[in-house]
Formats: C-alpha cells, sequence, structure tokens
C-alpha cells in the first residue's frame, strides 16, 4: 500500500526544509524526498583539506535567513534544536582594490560612511540607508509575496503613500538600473562602488544588470543591520538543527531517493510522486524545489496540462555563470597589508564595477578572468572552533567562470579538457597568488587546499545546471515579474496541486527560504478566493 501523507516536499534545499518544517509544525504529515544522501543542499560542513578544518563547502553567510519570515516563523524552535549564531559588531565586510586601497564597512553605518573621501557622499550614503529603512515594509512586501497577486496592491499602496508618485517611480527606475549605474548617479566617490558592487555577485548579477540599483541600498542595509551571521560549528549543523526539528515533527524524511516523476490523478491534479521505484501519495500538496526545465520538460508527463508556451519557455530557462569554491587550511592568521582586515569575516578582492565587470564580461565569454573578483571568508575570526588552535581558514568563492571554458584571458592555463584536475589546481593558484597580494605571508602559512570546480558544483546538486549555484540567471527579464517563467510566474504552477519553490522562483537565489515560506503559509491560510474555489 502506497504511503500517503498530506504534502510531498521535492528538495532538501533551505526552502524545501523551510516548507516542510512550517507545514508539519501546522499539523500536516509530510514527506521530505531528497535525491542525495543527505539533506541541506548546499549547505554543509565538511573536513576537506587537513584533519580539524572544518571548511562550509558551499553556503556559509546567513543574513538573508535571519533578517527573513522563515527565521522568524522557525528560528526559536531551531535554537531550541541547537543552532546558534556568530556575528560581529565592528567591521563587518571591506573591498581590497589592487592599488592597495581598502574601503570597510562596520554594523554602524555613520562609521562607514565617516570614512567617504566626500563629504557629501557621506549625506548621501546614509540617505540611502535611511530611504531604504523607510520603505523596507513595503520593499519586503513585495520581495515576500506573490507579484502575480492582487496582495500586493497594498505594498504598492504603502509605497504611494510614503513616497508619492515621484518617489516611487525613483523606485522604479532602481530596478531598472545596474548598480554601475546607480552609484555613478548618486556617489561623487567610488566607495560605495567599490564596497557593495561586488556583492551583487551573491545575487546573480554583475554590475551592469539591471535591477543592481534597487539590490545595492537593500544588500548595504541588511548587512548594517544583520551583520553577517556564520552558524557555530558550521553550516552543517543548521541542517542538524532543521532535521531534528522535522523529526519531532514526524515528517518522513528519505534521502537517497531520486523523484521519477509526479503522479496525476484523471483530473490532471498532482497527487504523489514516484521515487526509487515507490508511489509516494499526497492528499493536498506537491512542492518541487527544481528548476522550470526539470520540473515541466522532465518531472510532468507529457499528459499534463501544461500550455505549449510554458514548456517552450522552460526549455529556453537560461541558467548564470558559474562558480568555484576553494578551501584553504593555513598554519596561522593572515598578516594581511592592511591590519584591519584580520578582523573582517568577509571581504572581496575588487576594484569595484571596473574589474568584477569586465571578469563577468570574460567569464561569459567562456574565459578564465585574469583577475577574478575573489570572495574571502575567514570564518575562523567569528567561530575559532572551526580550526585547530592558533590555526585558520580561508573560504574562497568565485563567481565568475564559464561551465565551459574556451580560454584563459591570461593565455596561462591549457583548458582544452575542461575543468581537469591540473586546470582546477591552476587556476585556485592564481587566485591564491592574488589574495597574497594583500597577504604576503600566505603561501608560508598554507598547509593544504582543495577546490569544487563547477563541474562539481554540478555534480552535487542537480539544480546547479551548469555549475551555476543561484538556480539561474537572475537578469531582470528572468526575475521578479518573470520569474521563473513569464507564462508560469507564480508558486502556483498550472497543475492544480503543484507548487514550485526553490531559487529558480521568486524572490530568487539566496539563503532565505523566501519561496519556502511563502507557499507554506499560501497552503496553510489560502485566501478567500481559493477557499470559495
Amino acid at each position: 500500500m502506497a504511503t500517503t501523507v498530506d504534502a510531498i516536499v521535492i528538495g532538501s534545499g533551505v526552502n524545501g526544509l523551510v516548507a516542510a518544517a512550517e507545514l508539519a509544525k501546522a499539523g500536516w504529515s509530510v514527506a521530505l524526498v531528497e535525491q542525495a544522501d543527505r539533506l541541506g543542499g548546499f549547505i554543509t560542513t565538511e573536513e576537506r583539506t587537513v584533519p580539524g578544518y572544518l571548511h562550509d563547502t558551499y553556503s556559509s553567510w546567513h543574513p538573508l535567513f535571519v533578517s527573513g519570515a522563515a527565521y522568524a516563523a522557525l528560528g526559536p524552535d531551531l535554537h531550541r534544536h541547537g543552532l546558534r549564531y556568530l556575528n560581529t559588531d565592528a567591521f563587518v565586510t571591506a573591498t581590497a582594490a589592487d592599488d592597495g586601497r581598502v574601503i570597510l564597512a562596520h554594523r554602524d553605518p555613520k562609521a562607514t560612511a565617516a570614512a567617504f573621501a566626500h563629504p557629501e557622499d557621506t549625506n548621501a550614503y546614509l540617505a540611502m540607508l535611511q530611504r531604504f529603512l523607510d520603505n523596507a515594509d513595503a520593499i519586503g512586501g513585495f520581495l515576500g509575496s506573490e507579484l502575480r497577486s492582487p496582495k500586493v496592491l497594498r505594498h504598492a499602496a504603502a509605497l504611494l503613500r510614503h513616497e508619492k508618485l515621484t518617489g516611487t517611480e525613483t523606485w522604479l527606475r532602481d530596478a531598472l538600473t545596474s548598480g554601475r549605474s546607480y552609484c555613478r548617479r548618486e556617489f561623487r566617490g567610488d566607495e560605495a562602488d567599490l564596497l557593495w558592487v561586488p556583492w551583487l555577485l551573491h545575487a546573480g548579477l554583475s554590475p551592469d544588470h539591471a535591477s543592481g540599483g534597487l539590490m545595492v541600498p537593500i544588500l548595504a542595509a541588511t548587512i548594517h543591520g544583520f551583520g553577517l551571521p556564520v552558524v557555530e560549528g558550521g553550516a552543517g549543523r543548521f541542517v542538524d538543527a532543521f532535521r531534528a526539528l522535522l523529526t519531532e515533527s514526524q515528517v518522513d524524511i528519505r534521502t537517497g531517493c531520486s523523484v521519477e516523476r509526479v503522479v496525476l490523478n484523471a483530473d490532471g491534479r498532482a497527487i504523489g510522486v514516484v521515487c526509487g521505484g515507490e508511489t509516494l501519495r499526497a492528499r493536498r500538496a506537491v512542492l518541487a524545489s527544481v528548476t522550470p526545465s526539470a520540473l515541466y520538460t522532465e518531472l510532468l508527463p507529457s499528459a499534463a496540462r501544461v500550455s505549449p508556451t510554458v514548456r517552450a519557455q522552460a526549455a529556453q530557462f537560461r541558467h548564470g555563470r558559474s562558480a568555484m569554491q576553494i578551501h584553504v587550511a593555513l598554519s596561522s592568521p593572515l598578516a594581511w597589508n592592511d591590519e584591519r582586515l584580520a578582523t573582517v569575516p568577509l571581504l572581496h578582492l575588487s576594484d569595484g564595477s571596473a574589474s568584477t565587470a569586465i571578469a563577468c564580461a570574460e567569464a561569459d565569454a567562456g574565459l578564465l578572468p585574469r583577475r577574478p573578483t575573489v570572495v574571502v571568508g575567514q570564518q575562523h575570526v567569528l567561530d575559532p572552533g572551526r580550526v585547530p588552535d592558533g590555526g585558520a581558514a580561508l573560504w574562497l568563492q568565485l563567481q565568475e567562470l564559464p561551465f565551459v571554458p574556451t580560454g584563459d584571458a591570461a593565455d596561462e592555463l591549457d583548458v582544452s579538457g575542461g575543468w581537469t584536475k591540473d586546470l582546477a589546481e591552476g587556476y585556485a593558484r592564481r587566485v591564491i597568488a592574488r589574495v597574497a597580494r594583500h597577504a604576503p605571508d600566505l603561501p608560508d602559512k598554507l598547509l593544504a587546499f582543495d577546490v569544487v570546480t563547477p563541474a562539481d558544483l554540478n555534480a552535487a546538486n542537480p539544480n546547479a545546471v551548469a555549475g551555476d549555484p543561484y538556480g539561474g540567471s537572475a537578469e531582470l527579464d528572468q526575475n521578479l515579474l518573470w520569474r521563473p517563467l513569464p507564462a508560469a510566474a507564480r508558486h502556483a504552477t498550472p497543475v492544480p496541486g503543484l507548487w514550485h519553490i526553490g531559487a529558480s522562483t521568486h524572490p530568487g537565489p539566496g539563503l532565505g527560504g523566501g519561496s519556502g515560506h511563502l507557499v507554506a503559509q499560501q497552503l496553510l491560510h489560502p485566501g478567500l478566493r481559493s477557499r470559495r474555489r
């Protein structure tokens, strides 16, 4: 006899974990099905270099989660099951440029802006943050709601009340503006550009993509307000807390079980899935945290009542640039040229729009960037227990890579065999040398390094198509109102009973759990129209 539950959740990344936990807490019976042999998707902690060094293999920083609605709903339970965050009240992020300049962001916005070269930029920076805070409920409402729902009108009304027509139009203009253009327009100097434009890479954007002008103040305000919290003991303990909560809520957790297809009844409604040859049935809903191409061209049978337009758009869904992780074990903390960087949890090596845009363009052209933007994480600054006494580690992230390299912009590395071990190590040494320009003692302190290539990302997670960890390009034509598809932009799919969640859906990538929370709440609190139907 087939197992029957109220809801089946496919995929156990942050959105799947959130949805399963919220539904189960409300009394629904839930099955959580995961293809991998562990929960968490791109959330795990491993000893990847030297015994005793704990590295967050993929994602690590949780400002989006602690500032979001999913954490408000589940935080107390997760903390009860052992989750603990560590943070800083001092310097939270920084950018080190090739000319030796270092721009630092303090948790205190006034301390950050006071270091700007031009007094008018100090005022403009604080005004930018205040303007966002004054409208945070409305902007957050847009990002946390179904954009094609009448409910979003109340957020538009709130924005209009506060900002009037002219101010509201300015927000729209920002949403259509790139990060580079926004910083040029708003600031005389380049400090804001250097600090925050590299952060656009974490949203799947480049300096010249539209919506960067909206994301710059959002990112700045979020990090000033919430810092860069990391999980004590490693991000894997975040998953451990979720597993304990799900077990407590009697969720049927099935790992190592690949969903072959969604099962439909005679009326075309989703009523279950086939997983590992077994049929699991769902009374109320099936939630799929997958890419639109996987959902509409692989999991749904051809008989599903999905329009040719939706299927065609799903087949055309674009994935973004590839990424790479490099984990470095150090015998002791680095002696940075600017000693203040020793206390910064996360910094970028970048010239802001100038170098990051070039690296993005090179990657988009199939080339290995000559001067990549390097994200340098120093989690041990917040959580020294991750390394042996006196030790240190680096979490290096590269977000400007091609999945199939056709050349090397520096004309140094042989790319003919794709992401071979030699190419991965060669590129890692380029990145490490770039870090060493700002911390010359790095080569002497390097014990070991480990590389996670774009091909490794693709193999580890089926949603990371072509090594893209962000679930698809976040360019404007595939974001906000049009994410994931113009013809299927709501989380409720054209198939009754089937819901789409994950990074490929609104509000997009990031460790916030936004779509999982949004769908869980819609299922638990359906609107008047749904109840009548």
